[in-house]
């Protein structure tokens, strides 16, 4: 999975964009020298690193959609959401607003990363052998669970 992440041309966009409210630099470059993304004052861009030779490293589960569904359920058991899931599929709320609120109950953000690594996989598995290369409709969804991690480690600093 080495390289998944690098040089991307969406992951700024996908993924730290959505929390500029949050460290308002969120416009990766690439530093080919030292194979991560440069780093910057006021940006995730030391997180994100982190947390991709994190997925690089975990073994990705063999079906990550259970990690994700782990999250659904602690959203139906703390805040008795009207979701179900219907053909394999979550309904009756947004996809990444369950996958968020759900990250609250996830430790350490575990479920939420094996579910990464999962989706990485699947990808790669499939041929797309980098980030940028994924079919829009999963990259967009592996994005919002970088994203949701992301978020989660850089709340927790606060609290």
């Amino acid at each position: 999975m080495k390289g998944f992440f690098a040089d991307s041309e969406y992951l700024d966009h996908e993924v730290l964009r959505p929390l500029s409210h949050i460290q308002p630099h969120w416009e990766l470059t690439w530093n080919g020298v030292a194979h991560k993304y440069a780093e910057e004052e006021d940006s995730l861009h030391v997180e994100l690193n982190l947390l991709t030779e994190e997925i690089e490293k975990a073994t990705p589960p063999a079906r990550y959609h259970d990690n994700e569904d782990a999250l659904a359920q602690f959203v139906i058991a703390r805040h008795s959401w009207p979701i179900q899931k219907v053909n394999g599929r979550w309904v009756g709320v947004e996809y990444q607003q369950i996958l968020a609120q759900g990250g609250f109950g996830d430790e350490d953000e575990k479920e939420l990363l094996f579910a990464a690594a999962g989706r990485a996989q699947a990808a790669i598995n499939r041929g797309q052998t980098h980030y940028d290369a994924m079919e829009a409709g999963h990259r967009k969804m592996l994005g919002a669970v970088l994203c949701v991690i992301l978020y989660h480690r850089s709340t927790q600093r606060y609290l």
